[in-house]
């Protein structure tokens, strides 16, 4: 039996780790940590988590948590997460993985040397969706790819206070949003990126509301537009081919609904696939490679070059950084 700690009283945790365990019979949430006053014991005592430690340094040591899940803002991804391997214990980090690319590679460093699994938490990679359009494109069903197409937009103004606007946490819509369209593209071509350009909407902050990208992968061209304060809520990835397209409504939570829509070789189809969450696939995984040893799909090769493709983006958008090689 599996025990995982979670660090931060997240609201992303209920459905992102909290009920995929519950799910399962050979895990159980064992601990949640807080920096907060009391937030951790209500949250243990709101979702029906055992113990609860009013600091991270806490639950990291404790002998009998495994895993450890770090909710924490993106701000305190390296730190934390480095810090839990160096205890012993097995991460499944949320994206972005770190701040920056040497934040990635200092802690995929640490999980090598420590022989511990450490898995950034791109949830949507593992759902049978994705796997769906993975397979075509395996199969040979997506060949002559001319364009594709990432696009995801919620709804959260701007406000001060938030984290996600907050550019010393980790805030912005790249690292927020645009971090999900990027990995779209990443994992669909196999390969990384160059930046042809990208142009950005600031806050009064300093931090990008809005980004649009053109990249190219080989000699196909692709378009990358997130934006953090636009509704309603959409996710649409689209490969443009020689024979015709495929289009994925809500590549990301695609247990909340989606469409798949197929036009290859005059035959169209538009259908839904059955399946968990993504965060039963996510938890799936995590496991499995914690069982095995083997790395995960989103793991220290993945994260990094999502970090460096992230990093070029905001480098041609002309937030000023330094840029990773």
């Amino acid at each position: 039996m599996f025990r995982i700690g979670i660090l931060g009283a997240a609201g992303i945790a209920p459905r992102s780790i909290i009920e995929p365990v519950r799910r399962r019979d050979d895990i159980v949430v064992h601990a949640v940590a807080s920096r907060r006053a009391d937030a951790a014991r209500n949250y243990a005592d709101r979702h029906g988590i055992a113990l609860a430690y009013d600091s991270y340094e806490k639950l990291l040591s404790d002998p009998g948590i495994d895993l450890v899940y770090n909710a924490l803002p993106p701000a305190g991804h390296a730190e934390w997460s480095i810090a839990a391997l160096k205890a012993g214990k097995h991460v499944l980090c949320e994206k972005p993985i770190a701040m920056n690319v040497a934040q990635a590679r200092a802690m995929y460093a640490t999980a090598r040397e420590s022989g511990r699994i450490l898995m950034e938490a791109f949830h949507d990679r593992y759902h049978p969706v994705f796997q769906h359009l993975m397979a075509l494109k395996k199969d040979g069903l997506l060949e002559g790819v001319r364009h594709v197409k990432a696009e995801f937009y919620v709804n959260i103004p701007f406000d001060e206070k938030s984290i996600r606007h907050d550019p010393t946490q980790g805030g912005g819509c790249m690292m927020d949003l645009g971090c999900y369209p990027l990995h779209w593209l990443r994992s669909f071509f196999a390969s990384e990126p160059e930046i042809l350009s990208a142009s950005a909407k600031k806050t009064p902050l300093g931090v990008d509301e809005s980004m649009t990208a053109e990249l190219r992968f080989g000699s196909v061209a692709a378009t990358l537009i997130a934006d953090i304060a636009r509704p309603p809520f959409e996710a649409r990835l689209r490969v443009d081919t020689e024979t015709g397209f495929i289009e994925i409504d809500n590549p990301v939570l695609p247990h909340k609904g989606h469409a798949i829509r197929h036009d290859l070789n005059g035959a169209l189809k538009e259908f839904t696939l059955a399946g968990g969450t993504t965060y039963d696939y996510q938890l799936a995984a995590f496991l499995d490679a914690v069982k095995t040893g083997r790395e995960p799909i989103t793991g220290s090769e993945d994260s990094i070059n999502n970090m460096i493709a992230l990093e070029r983006i905001y480098h041609a958008a002309g937030f000023s950084l330094p840029l990773s090689k």
